[in-house]
């Protein structure tokens, strides 16, 4: 119990010193997942380990923070940390996006080069090992694009609310140019450009693949003020965006303990059944890759809302049907 307290305090002040703008006691709290008390006294605990902890007036509240950083010792990672970036690292990597690869293991290079030879040593053989016994299984889909020199111009656009100009080529469509207010970069199975056009403020997605020419342009565009990308992209079941809906999906009762462990979106709740199964219930958009979704529970799954999730499914079907007849 010691021994844990001891890591929390430590940990805490990692946090306060990562920290620009310094910490409260509420957020201490929060981040710690303690009670307010307990955080007052994690944070005195903090204090006589660290004298060069400062106090910051924040009316109504007051902030701590550690400038200058810990030292290396106090900030070596562990093992199983640098296992984990390298793992990233190497799936970024085998997922075909070469440019973030290269950045998290230069941030691998980094810390090792920050670490005492003594604790890097030590650590080398089990990471070693560690990375032998763990992989990460690389599942079909489409290769996502992510092009270093295409991502520092977006997200100079974005720092500097520029809007960015690009060549976009759809599929049986004539590539056209286009300038849009840029709002962030959204990661998946493909990758996209999350945008506002400048003229109604909608919102789109483009496809980073599909996108050429791209460079920041001269004048302000910003995102509409109230945009925030993170609600964003939980509205959608997957990256399309269209009407979101009330979504209810049956699953029977040989699928349900999977269903009830299947992340299905931020909002589902999950309704028991007398017959063992279960009903799935979240609010979302994104009806196609639902159902594309959906083709993976076979019989399992049975769609009772929306009407319009039934059609798209069956359009679907539909089409799987006629390249089968084709084959």
């Amino acid at each position: 119990m010691r021994h844990d307290k001891a890591v929390m305090v430590i940990d805490l002040a990692r946090r306060m010193a990562a920290s620009a703008e310094g910490l409260t006691l509420d957020e201490m709290a929060r981040d710690m997942s303690v009670g307010r008390r307990t955080a007052e006294r994690m944070r005195d605990a903090v204090l006589m380990l660290f004298p060069q902890v400062e106090e910051v007036s924040d009316p109504p509240s007051k902030r701590w923070r550690i400038r200058g950083g810990l030292s290396a010792f106090e900030q070596a990672p562990t093992a199983t940390e640098m296992l984990e970036l390298t793992k990233s690292a190497s799936a970024r990597r085998a997922a075909g996006e070469p440019a973030r690869a290269a950045a998290l293991e230069g941030l691998e290079r980094k810390l090792k080069a920050a670490m005492r030879s003594t604790t890097l040593n030590r650590m080398a053989p089990d990471l070693e090992a560690l990375v032998r016994a763990e992989t990460i299984a690389v599942q079909a889909g489409p290769r996502p694009h992510a092009d270093e020199s295409m991502l520092t111009a977006i997200r100079g656009a974005v720092l500097a609310q520029q809007p960015l100009g690009f060549t976009y080529s759809r599929p049986g469509a004539e590539p056209r140019r286009r300038s849009v207010a840029p709002c962030g970069v959204m990661f998946g199975r493909a990758n996209y450009l999350v945008a506002a056009d400048r003229e109604t403020g909608r919102i789109q997605t483009f496809r980073l693949d599909r996108m050429s020419s791209v460079a920041p342009q001269e004048g302000v565009a910003m995102p509409p003020a109230d945009f925030d990308l993170g609600v964003f992209a939980s509205q959608s079941f997957g990256i399309y965006q269209d009407e979101i809906e009330d979504v209810a999906i049956r699953v029977a009762p040989e699928g349900a303990d999977e269903a009830r462990g299947w992340r299905w979106h931020p909002t589902q709740t999950l309704e028991e059944q007398a017959d063992g199964a279960v009903i799935v219930r979240f609010r979302a958009s994104g009806m196609r890759e639902l159902a594309w979704h959906l083709f993976t529970w076979g019989q399992q799954a049975v769609i009772l809302s929306p009407d319009r999730l039934k059609a798209v499914m069956a359009e679907e079907l539909a089409a799987a049907g006629r390249a089968l007849q084709q084959a």
